[in-house]
């Protein structure tokens, strides 16, 4: 049964995530964002117009289990680049809530939403960089078989992606990509798809490398913001 060793902590009233209502569509987008990237924004984009989401959710981490956290810089800094990253667009809720449920656990947090927002309908988005590895994270079945999922294109993952153990668990599940506005609107679980859309090479592993660590900061995250908003802009003209 989903959640049932799921380790959850609901903390208290000071759990606060972005404001929901009953019946809308909601997408969780999970990360360290260290930092955030126009692939990021690109991810969001495509996610938004083709599930005919009411809202999408930066959940910025405090840290990410698989990676090493060293040197990574407190959530307040990195939402403030993921909140100029998203432009504006009132549909992005930029958060960290994830803090005060006192887990790094993915299964946890969607667990917690399921729980709490009966009446919304929530999805998980991922890159498909991200579902190559799923199979490595925490009750990953358990995520799966509590929410829809949408996997967007990355360069250079698409078949690697499809060709993993998680997706070749759930390949009876898959919804094609012509009907992933439909997703979510059936009560069989797992379901999923895989969007594509305009690609992004950027990476967040990349960006901090390009420079020795010393050198490496906030001046080098907001010149990636800098030159990512353009490119965000035109993208959601097409």
């Amino acid at each position: 049964m989903p959640g049932k060793h799921v380790p959850i902590s609901f903390g208290s009233t000071k759990v606060k995530p972005p404001l929901t209502q009953p019946g809308q569509r909601i997408g969780i987008m999970g990360g360290s964002f260290n930092p955030p990237h126009d692939g990021h924004g690109l991810i969001s984009r495509t996610a938004l117009r083709r599930l005919g989401l009411d809202q999408l959710w930066w959940v910025v981490t405090p840290g990410n289990l698989l990676k090493v956290n060293n040197g990574l810089p407190p959530a307040s800094e990195r939402m403030e680049l993921c909140r100029r990253l998203a432009g504006g667009d009132s549909r992005m809720r930029i958060t960290a809530f994830e803090e005060d449920l006192r887990t790094p656990y993915t299964a946890a947090t969607v667990a917690f939403l399921t729980r709490r927002y009966p009446g919304v309908q929530f999805f998980w988005i991922m890159g498909a960089d991200n579902l190559a590895s799923f199979h490595r994270w925490q009750l990953w079945r358990d995520i799966a078989m509590r929410v829809p999922i949408a996997v967007v294109d990355r360069p250079g993952w698409h078949l690697k992606a499809l060709a993993s153990p998680a997706a070749q668990w759930m390949r009876r599940s898959f919804v094609p990509e012509i009907h992933a506005a439909a997703l979510g609107r059936k009560r069989r679980k797992p379901a999923w798809t895989f969007l594509t859309g305009p690609l992004s090479k950027s990476s967040s592993t990349d960006i901090r490398n390009a420079r020795p660590r010393e050198e490496a900061g906030s001046e080098e995250a907001e010149e990636v913001i800098e030159a990512a908003v353009p490119r965000l802009r035109v993208a959601a003209c097409r």
